[in-house]
């Protein structure tokens, strides 16, 4: 039984049941299969402790059932969420796991061989999401909603990268806003294709769909012809993604013979929303375009 004082997006998911929450290379799970896996990652965080009290806990899963289940698991055991990019070399993760302070280090089996040898240099408690989802669940903490929920960091652009801090909160604000802009709906179901260390990705797609009951379809990474495949096939809603994607998409679209782009095109016209985020879109600069 999940009581009231929990987190919102945890007390939503109990609504929604056995609706389809996630389509990942792992397979389909609803939103009680949700619940139940990340009642597991929470108690194994917890280790009989009644609350990690903020404890920051660093995480390489790639995109998938395990990501969510991770990123509910710190949360609903009171730890703060710190993502790290499955494509970082071994330097910036260890900066990354050093600088926002990690006591516990999470990671997928394929991230192992990378993510022991730096808990066990750092002294950090190392965990392995296989073993952590074999773990019976236990009584959980209230969370409120003012606690530190999570810290991603910024690109690095002027020098090291930044750990920005947001609350439960915070990530409520801004999942209500974006759902109320964008008319979200549990009939939604979006393909995600972005990576998932950034607010993009993390917020926008995921969470949206999630907090509202929709299903979140998940690629490991972003191919352009698997994209275009997936769109063809049908029943996509929404798709949200950054500039440089949409240029491969276009590019695909312009190297494909003329009876695949007609395809192509139809099955766009069939998603209700399209957005593009992260930076700005690159201006036309075609000069037979009326200025």
């Amino acid at each position: 039984m999940i009581e009231k004082a929990d987190i919102t997006l945890i007390q939503r998911a109990v609504h929604f049941k056995e609706n389809n929450a996630l389509i990942t290379p792992e397979g389909s799970f609803t939103y009680t299969q949700l619940l139940q896996a990340s009642g597991k990652i929470a108690s194994c965080l917890l280790c009989r402790a009644k609350d990690l009290h903020e404890t920051r806990v660093a995480f390489v899963v790639p995109s998938g059932f395990h990501y969510v289940v991770v990123q509910w698991g710190i949360w609903r055991a009171g730890g703060i969420a710190v993502p790290l990019s499955v494509s970082h070399p071994i330097p910036e993760m260890e900066y990354v796991i050093e600088d926002s302070d990690a006591e516990i280090v999470v990671s997928h089996p394929d991230f192992e061989s990378k993510l022991r040898p730096i808990a066990q240099t750092t002294d950090k408690r190392f965990l392995l999401t296989s073993d952590m989802l074999e773990t019976e669940s236990m009584p959980l903490p209230h969370i409120n909603p003012n606690r530190r929920a999570m810290i991603l960091y910024t690109s690095g652009t002027t020098s090291k990268p930044k750990g920005v801090v947001t609350t439960h909160k915070n990530l409520e604000t801004q999942i209500v806003s974006l759902i109320e802009a964008w008319e979200w709906s549990p009939e939604d179901h979006i393909l995600h294709v972005l990576p998932l260390h950034h607010i993009h990705g993390i917020i926008n797609v995921l969470a949206c769909a999630l907090w509202v009951g929709a299903t979140c379809e998940m690629l490991p990474k972003f191919d352009a012809e698997m994209v275009w495949e997936r769109i063809v096939k049908g029943n996509l809603t929404l798709f949200m993604a950054v500039p440089t994607i949409f240029t491969k998409l276009i590019s695909f679209w312009e190297n494909s013979p003329p009876e695949c782009q007609r395809e192509m095109s139809d099955a766009s016209l069939n998603l209700r929303l399209m957005i593009s985020g992260s930076a700005a879109l690159p201006v036309r600069s075609d000069s037979s375009v009326p200025s």
